[in-house]
């Protein structure tokens, strides 16, 4: 079915001038691949310690779909690029690069945490280095879609700090378009969503959400805040929608509290993003519509492996059926 939703689309400054943008409806589901069809799966490796491990090579890692072994044809450390193995692959787009997606919810029920939520946000800006492209969606009642390229971000600090809570909420329907407008170049998709997981007026289900969620690239951050509702049943029901989405995508879910619980979150974070291995696989045959597992493992004793479960490969029949 599709789904038509009205998208403001707010453009910053120094963007060209504004365009009625059109209808939103979910994007066909992707799979990780180019033209080539190459998976890229990105991996976070902690050790008996808890700290991230950093010295890893290609020999260390395993990776199957659907439990069949793959071969790893690009392999590429986070903190040191230009140590990459990458086939002779030096002109292809890094995948290592960041594009980041912030999701600000604005709506009535994060009235009691607004403050510390603009903190937090304002906090994680000047924290993180400059992405290669940052989309930012804010929204309530709306959703508010704007694009900044690593040159036109500082503007965003203003728009952060004047924002206003009210109106109902559309968590779902804003991560859908999110992942309608990012693009499909090369890298990783890191989403931090600032929101209390609460939904009340979305069109799509959590269910459709997950669909397209499989059916992308991105690795979701939750920072979730306690919000005006959070002893209520649906309360809970919406953190533990935001733990399965961080761990379809191998993320992480943060609960601060204070504004002192925000730099251990983004120092965690940052160190995370500087950690992390991509690996690349061309799988083998014709796609099979459906869900694809994901495994990786490592040659490290007592090693913790966090990355995306798995992709979805769209029935190009019913897709079809679908426009």
């Amino acid at each position: 079915m599709i789904l038509a939703l009205a998208l403001s689309l707010a453009l910053p400054v120094g963007d060209v001038e504004a365009q009625d943008p059109p209808p939103f409806k979910p994007k066909a589901p992707l799979t990780f691949a180019t033209e080539a069809r190459t998976v890229n799966v990105t991996v976070t490796v902690r050790g008996l310690d808890g700290k991230f491990v950093k010295d890893l090579t290609t020999k260390d890692f395993t990776v199957y779909e659907d439990d069949k072994p793959q071969e790893v044809r690009f392999f590429a450390r986070v903190f040191d690029p230009s140590r990459a193995d990458d086939d002779g692959q030096e002109d292809a787009p890094d995948p290592t690069a960041i594009d980041l997606g912030m999701l600000f919810d604005t709506s009535t029920s994060m009235a009691e945490v607004l403050k510390l939520s603009q903190n937090a946000a304002a906090s994680f800006l000047e924290s993180i280095p400059r992405a290669r492209a940052l989309t930012t969606v804010f929204f309530d009642s709306d959703i508010r879609l704007s694009k900044y390229n690593s040159e036109s971000q500082q503007g965003l600090f203003d728009r952060i700090q004047k924002a206003k809570s009210g109106g109902d909420t559309l968590l779902r329907d804003a991560i859908a378009v999110y992942l309608s407008r990012i693009s499909d170049d090369p890298g990783r998709k890191i989403v931090v969503l600032f929101t209390d997981g609460e939904d009340s007026k979305s069109l799509l289900s959590t269910s459709e959400v997950k669909d397209l969620v499989r059916s992308s690239t991105v690795t979701i951050y939750p920072i979730v805040f306690g919000g005006k509702y959070e002893n209520a049943a649906s309360a809970l029901q919406a953190r533990a929608f935001m733990r399965e989405l961080a761990e379809l995508t191998g993320g992480e879910v943060f609960t601060p509290r204070t504004f002192r619980d925000l730099q251990p979150i983004y120092d965690g974070l940052l160190d995370e993003l500087a950690a992390q291995y991509v690996i690349g696989y061309v799988p083998q045959g014709d796609p099979v519509p459906g869900e694809h597992r994901l495994r990786v493992d490592v040659n490290r004793t007592g090693a913790k492996v966090r990355h995306r479960r798995g992709y979805r490969v769209a029935d190009p029949e019913k897709e079809e059926k679908r426009k």
